[in-house]
């Protein structure tokens, strides 16, 4: 009864050439199995080696089996061995090679086995028998020589580990994912093999084998093997979904396997300690995050908690430098976060002011906090109508070692960092690293409420004015009406703006000019300049906070930027909430700064006593009064006119200038300065110059406030500008030429256009066709002539920005670039709303620039095509790299070629796998060859030109009524949802009298009404199922049925219920029956 004992396995390797003659390279030790498949295995076995004789006998066993049967190729014969009489007997045959081959390779130096099956199958086909039994690979006493070889080289024992996608911990189920790092630890010693097929950003599929790799490595003796196979495991890293590392290295570390006792059964009993957490529940959101986030800019978005005042507080508590990564999480009544540890560890959990339990006990916020091992951590959101705060954070002691940076960062981001570049959801399991208590760690630690930051429902921003809060585009009642104004936070909102919306529907910003000129036909539209962190964006009508995803460049206005340290505010702005901005000074916003920064410092004091030192003062500060002042630091006039309206230094926040040249058109020569002005800063760079954000006209430049002030860093910038010459005609840019396939008026943008009419404005003059809408913004006969001008000639990226992801409420540009030709240049108004939603490789106008959309994200170009994105996450293919994973550069000029949507799929898998590449020609930008062209085609250009400003006059004249349409529409629709909301009060009025009875599905978050899934007389199936999708935050919140409502009736939608629409929390969704 071979099962009803307990077994090792042992195989011995054979070949046979199929001729009756046969040989066995000794045998493998494969005892260490889950699922009946080997994890580890080794030569020789340590079970063999402990009882003499035995290996022979089971080698010359499997030799004469092969003989017998005439076997022809490499095989493995395996046996089991009983524990206690060594008795061993046959258990299969694998007639093929085995994934363990190398450890017999490795201890017969110069064996191939692959070698030797491919001479052997060139033996039968080419003389219909096999290898010779003289020759030297049938000899028994070949591989006998070569293993006395290897042990006078020091390679007497070999081991093999496999690395699968599987958590051990979970019954060994596979885990798909994306490998976000993968490193083989770089090690050349003669010693180790490394064979994998895996690398950075790869997939694992759930379709194969879950092996990754396999680590071989050989040594004098099986304590060497061993104490070098934990080395290497402690050295690699595979970052991505679960895998088996750790376990490997436990089993190694056992005391069982390290004396060679470990039978089959060995990991049905073996386990290890378990370091990590399981999500069981994820609110709306949860989110990995560090500070600072990446500060590169080039487009890349900053990530990082979105209230890192809260989240500093949380690392803090559990005595983490203040910058470790922790968790974001957004949870509403109903739906909250639960989080199953298996080992004790030290948390806290700050911001929002939520109900915190450990086992179903309770635990204050703001506080450090033990959790046992096997603790369930929840987190719940209070009740409606307690909604003070919208984000809460949880630190963890040690964070999570095994999550990998990304450009510098661990914070996750729009498919880039965190844990598999997306949110955390049910079943994902984190690593932790150092986490358990130690020495006072035990001792409680609670933040006194006097402490601890205040969420009002009603907020207090303090910003400073600029760049743009100008008359020059907004009258000085519009100005003032702005900082006056209690704006409501939008449920659009999300990590990358804070979209807000006036109280009364008909209240706009008031424009001192009727358009943004080649900015764009409405007024808010600039040509694309920077962004500072924490700018209001004023897109179209409706102002935007840039928070932590945002752009640092784009085509809008910004009115003001919120100072440094009021930025954690920004994070606890929560749907329905209002926002007032008020002004301060730069120099207020410098002490306000250190208040900031005090105040950590104090915590910091406190915690490593575990008390609050007395005279300890709440982070918000005082209130200040509005100071009003204009935004524009110093105007410097051009000595010989060349640049209309001279340089405009703007304030831009506390920590940044933005640095503007000439009139608002796109002008090479204006691009060359503002390059030839980067190029100075940089070669003379002073303390305290930080980044530096150039776009069409005008340049961001960066600086540390803590390091140089304001006026201090204006004169540096002055004096660079004054020492350029004016004169550029006579500079030329060596660039690329560079080959896009486009696919024009594709299916992908119809289908983004048209959620775009379904949930955000379904009336404007660029509906239902961005196409036809180009064509007649520009005088053009028809959408096919727009298409033709706009491949007809290349496109120059002396604009391009190199880096740059498309966000929302905000069209950004994620690669800008200009016509070359001005007859094919053609503008247009950027969507006022912006889209929530555009394809990856969607390419759009707005103004006189295109943009390349390089992943899935909102926008507001007008799109009229879709192309490859030229940004590659991992640097995979010929024309990326790692540490340069965008392709276009400035000056770099792109031509179109037409494709169908078929062959584009088929190029776009191409590119995803990295075997894609670009066609690339050198050329050379010259711009005084340029400006001798422009005088060839002088008359054509101005007819042309004509016909395009009639075109755009007469669709922004047309544009001004639709807007103005939709706007009574949204208008009416604020009456309505008063209306719904006096019917939903006498609906519960009749429903407590008990005139008719029901249940009702509320809402749980302020949201819009995404998809109605369900119709009066509709029954419920089950109590898991969809009945309304909310839209919150870019993210869709299914609303489902509910315990105990599976075969109710569907009695009515809730008052004013419809597609498109905004409830409130509370707000009833569904009647039941």
């Amino acid at each position: 009864m071979i099962d009803q004992i307990r077994t090792y396995s042992r195989c011995s390797k054979v070949f046979g050439n199929g001729l009756g003659d046969a040989i066995h390279m000794r045998e493998r030790e494969c005892s260490i199995q889950r699922r009946h498949q080997k994890v580890i295995e080794e030569t020789p076995s340590p079970y063999c080696s402990a009882h003499p004789g035995l290996q022979k006998m089971m080698c010359d066993v499997a030799v004469n089996l092969a003989r017998s049967i005439r076997y022809g190729s490499a095989g493995t014969v395996e046996f089991l061995v009983d524990e206690y009489t060594s008795s061993f007997y046959f258990l299969e045959m694998n007639t093929r090679i085995q994934v363990e081959h190398p450890v017999t390779e490795e201890v017969h130096p110069g064996l191939d086995i692959v070698e030797l099956m491919i001479k052997q199958g060139i033996a039968e086909h080419s003389l219909g028998k096999g290898l010779a039994p003289s020759s030297s690979e049938m000899q028994q006493s070949t591989y006998n020589d070569l293993y006395e070889v290897g042990k006078a080289r020091g390679r007497s024992h070999a081991m093999e580990g496999r690395i699968y996608a599987e958590n051990p911990y979970k019954d060994f189920a596979p885990s798909p994912g994306l490998l976000q790092y993968v490193d083989w630890g770089g090690m050349q010693e003669d010693w180790l093999r490394v064979d994998s097929w895996v690398d950075t950003g790869m997939a694992i599929t759930p379709y194969y084998d879950p092996l990754l790799a396999k680590i071989i490595v050989v040594g004098r003796s099986r304590e060497e093997a061993i104490s070098r196979f934990v080395s290497v495991l402690d050295k690699i890293k595979v970052s991505g979904p679960p895998n088996n590392k750790l376990y490997l290295k436990s089993i190694a570390h056992s005391d069982q396997f390290f004396r060679g006792f470990a039978t089959t059964r060995f990991l049905e009993t073996f386990f290890p300690p378990r370091q990590s957490f399981e999500v069981l529940a994820s609110g709306i959101d949860l989110t990995v995050q560090d500070l600072p986030g990446r500060t590169m800019k080039l487009g890349i978005p900053r990530s990082g908690p979105m209230d890192d005042l809260a989240f500093t507080a949380a690392n803090i508590l559990v005595g983490n430098p203040r910058t470790t990564e922790g968790l974001e999480i957004i949870v509403v009544p109903g739906v909250g976060c639960a989080l199953q540890f298996f080992t004790s560890a030290v948390i806290a959990v700050t911001g929002r002011d939520v109900s915190v339990s450990i086992n179903g006990v309770g635990y204050p916020t703001w506080s450090k906090i033990v959790v046992p091992p096997d603790g369930k951590v929840e987190i719940q959101a209070k009740t409606i109508g307690h909604s003070n705060g919208f984000r809460t954070y949880l630190a963890i002691k040690g964070g999570f070692p095994d999550i990998p940076s990304y450009l510098g960062s661990k914070s996750t981001s729009m498919g880039l960092g965190g844990y598999q570049g997306r949110s955390l959801i049910k079943g994902d399991e984190l690593n932790l690293g150092d986490c358990s208590p130690q020495g006072d760690d035990s001792t409680p630690f609670v933040l006194p409420s006097h402490i601890v930051p205040f969420y009002p429902s009603d907020w207090v921003v303090y910003v400073l004015p600029g760049p743009h809060d100008d008359e020059e585009y907004i009258t000085a009642d519009g100005i003032a009406k702005f900082y006056t104004t209690h704006w409501l936070i939008s449920p659009s909102s999300n990590r990358l703006g804070i979209r807000l919306q006036a109280p009364i529907a008909s209240d706009k910003i008031q424009w001192a000019r009727e358009s943004g000129g080649e900015g764009g036909s409405h007024p808010s539209n600039i040509l694309d300049n920077g962004y500072a962190p924490g700018t209001i964006n004023l897109n179209g009508d409706t102002p935007v906070i840039l928070t932590n995803e945002g752009p640092d460049k784009g085509g809008y206005l910004c009115m003001c930027t919120v100072a440094t340290a009021e930025m954690w505010k920004l994070g606890q702005l929560a749907p329905g909430d209002t926002v007032q901005f008020r002004r301060l000074s730069w120099n207020d916003a410098r002490q306000k700064s250190f208040q900031y920064n005090e105040w950590f410092n104090m915590l910091q004091r406190s915690k490593s006593v575990n008390k609050i030192e007395d005279g300890a003062f709440d982070p918000l500060g005082g209130p200040l009064e509005d100071v009003s002042y204009g935004s524009i630091l110093h105007r410097q006039s051009s000595p010989t006119g060349r640049l209309p309206h001279g340089v405009v230094f703007r304030q831009a926040g506390d920590a940044a200038i933005l640095v503007e040249f000439g009139d608002m058109r796109l002008d090479i020569l204006v691009r060359a300065r503002i390059h030839a002005f980067q190029c100075l800063l940089q070669e003379n760079r002073i303390p305290g110059m930080l980044l530096l954000c150039p776009c069409i006209r005008s340049i961001m430049c960066f600086y540390d406030p803590s390091i140089i002030r304001q006026d201090d860093f204006l004169k540096f910038l002055r004096e660079a500008e004054t020492s350029i010459p004016e004169d550029m005609s006579t500079m030329s840019f060596p660039g690329r030429r560079i080959t896009f396939p486009i696919v024009l008026d594709d299916r992908w943008n119809k289908e983004a256009l048209q959620r775009y009419m379904s949930t955000t404005r379904d009336k404007a003059v660029y509906l239902p066709s961005n196409i036809e809408y180009l064509a007649r913004n520009n005088g053009l006969r028809s959408a096919k002539v727009a298409l033709d001008k706009l491949v007809a000639s290349d496109w120059a990226s002396a604009f391009i920005l190199p880096v740059h992801f498309s966000y929302p409420h905000v069209s950004t540009n994620p690669r800008t670039a200009s016509n070359i030709d001005p007859r094919c240049r053609l503008v247009g108004q950027k969507m006022n709303p912006s889209r929530t939603f555009t394809p990856r490789g969607a390419i759009g106008i707005a103004g006189p620039v295109a943009a390349i959309y390089p992943i899935e994200s909102p926008g507001g170009y007008q799109l009229y095509g879709r192309t490859l994105p030229g940004w590659q996450t991992w640097g995979r293919g010929p024309d990326f790299r790692p540490s340069k994973p965008w392709l276009l550069e400035v000056f770099d000029q792109i031509t179109f070629i037409e494709v169908t949507e078929d062959d584009y799929l088929e190029l776009e898998r191409q590119f995803d796998a990295g075997q894609y590449s670009f066609k690339v020609e050198p050329v050379s930008f010259s711009v005084g060859e340029y400006s001798q062209f422009l005088l060839t085609i002088d008359e054509e250009l101005r007819v042309f030109r004509t016909l395009q400003a009639e075109g755009s006059k007469r669709e922004e004249e047309r544009e001004h009524i639709l807007l103005h349409e939709w706007e009574e529409q949204q208008s009416s629709s604020k009456v309505n949802t008063t209306q719904a909301a006096h019917e939903g009060y006498v609906l519960m009025l009749t429903l407590k009298s008990g005139a008719e009875i029901g249940i009702t599905i509320s809402a749980s978050l302020y949201s819009t009404v995404w998809k109605i899934k369900c119709k009066p007389g509709d029954t419920v199936l089950s109590d898991s199922q969809d009945l309304i999708i909310l839209e919150a935050m870019k993210t869709e919140i299914p609303v489902v049925a509910g315990e105990g409502n599976a075969g109710r009736t569907v009695l009515r939608l809730g008052p004013g219920v419809m597609e498109g629409k905004t409830v409130r929390p509370g707000d009833a969704l569904i009647v039941l029956e």
